[in-house]
């Protein structure tokens, strides 16, 4: 059974992310590490939204809100010994990048915008017990910035308020282990991902009764569950998928300022909503010839347990289907390529206290590309 050429087809994945459960980019994938001998990776990845919706308050259409962006990450594994090998990834964990249209002073939810930008740098180390059991760790630095806008008569007396958070660097550490069976290409890997906790240096303005206020702000970035599997289930066929799990829940976004626009003894108003998420992929991988390998596969993003959601986040789980392809230019040089098509969950941004919807979204949806060029040495 020849499966391990075509593993590299599932890549897409974390290449391409729209609108991923909390603020996920990547998925934090480690399966280079599982990769035979030494290689470089290199994966790019490119975005379009399409987010938009109805402003509740006065019918009128609300444009875009989902900015395009991309993703990019590099990888590279040596391989010690039959026992050890090391890896090195380096990738965009996180990120956000909405903006509503309109002006602040005439819309519901106008110029309200959350920019989120984060690299991690990932050291990992992979000792095989022996051809079925192996156990896999390292340290991870992962640098994060952002910078968001509340705009809109939705926000009232916020109305214009904006926190710019610099960037900080922390570390953290990825532990995990997997079972394989060479014979048939079964792994199954699992990798836990610690929470990581920054101070960031924040400046708020237009806080209402404060002005400009200048603190530090303690912002956990959330501990995840990776598991990964594949197995042969044909010849030259490969069934392989996912399941991720993040505690974005601990994810907090409480600066000063904001916190304590409601008094003295209001604390824990948080800038962010997020809601832990389970997403799932699964998905079959063909060998066609020598050169040629394709794959399609299927997910699911789990939604909030109702459809009131932040401005900042106007979405509410996802399916996609993602459609890849990979072509072996020779022995060293491997090139993969796909197509990702996301149905965006229909979600009710709100405000206030209690919750009350500002605008309606639905029917939206985002197209990914990507691709990745792996050199073998």
């Amino acid at each position: 059974m020849n499966t391990r050429s075509i593993t590299a087809v599932a890549f897409v994945a974390s290449a391409m992310s729209a609108q991923a459960g909390g603020l996920d980019r990547s998925g934090q994938p480690v399966g280079v590490i599982f990769e035979d001998g030494n290689v470089v990776e290199f994966t790019f990845g490119f975005t379009e939204p399409s987010v938009d919706g109805t402003d509740l308050a006065t019918g009128a259409p609300i444009g875009n809100v989902g900015d395009n962006f991309n993703t990019a990450s590099i990888a590279a594994k040596y391989q010690f010994n039959e026992k050890l090998s090391f890896a090195f990834i380096i990738d965009e964990p996180y990120g956000s990048d909405v903006t509503y249209p309109g002006s602040r002073l005439t819309t519901s939810l106008g110029e309200t915008s959350a920019i989120v930008d984060s690299t991690a740098y990932t050291a990992l180390a992979r000792y095989q017990f022996d051809d079925n059991w192996s156990v896999h760790g390292g340290a991870r630095y992962q640098q994060i910035s952002a910078n968001i806008t509340l705009g809109g008569g939705a926000y009232g007396p916020l109305n214009g308020y904006n926190a710019d958070f610099s960037q900080n660097g922390e570390w953290g550490y990825v532990i995990g282990a997997a079972y394989e069976r060479p014979e048939i290409a079964l792994r199954i890997a699992l990798t836990y991902n610690s929470e990581i906790t920054h101070d960031l240096d924040t400046v708020e303005t237009n806080v209402p009764v404060f002005g400009t206020v200048t603190s530090v702000t303690e912002v956990t970035a959330p501990e995840s569950l990776n598991l990964d599997f594949q197995t042969g289930i044909a010849q030259d066929t490969l069934l392989f998928g996912s399941v991720r799990y993040a505690r974005y829940s601990d994810t907090i976004v409480s600066p000063t300022g904001f916190d304590r626009v409601g008094g003295p003894t209001t604390t824990g108003d948080s800038l962010s909503d997020l809601e832990d998420s389970t997403d799932f992929e699964i998905g079959i991988g063909r060998r066609f010839n020598e050169k040629w390998s394709g794959s399609v596969a299927i997910g699911y993003e789990s939604d909030g347990d109702d459809d009131l959601v932040s401005p900042l986040a106007p979405t509410n789980g996802a399916t996609y289907i993602t459609l890849g392809a990979q072509y072996n230019v020779n022995e060293k040089v491997t090139i993969s390529g796909g197509i990702r098509y996301t149905e965006l969950g229909d979600a009710f941004p709100e405000t206030g206290t209690p919750d009350t919807a500002r605008g309606d979204f639905s029917d939206n949806s985002a197209i990914s590309a990507g691709f990745k060029i792996a050199y073998k040495f």
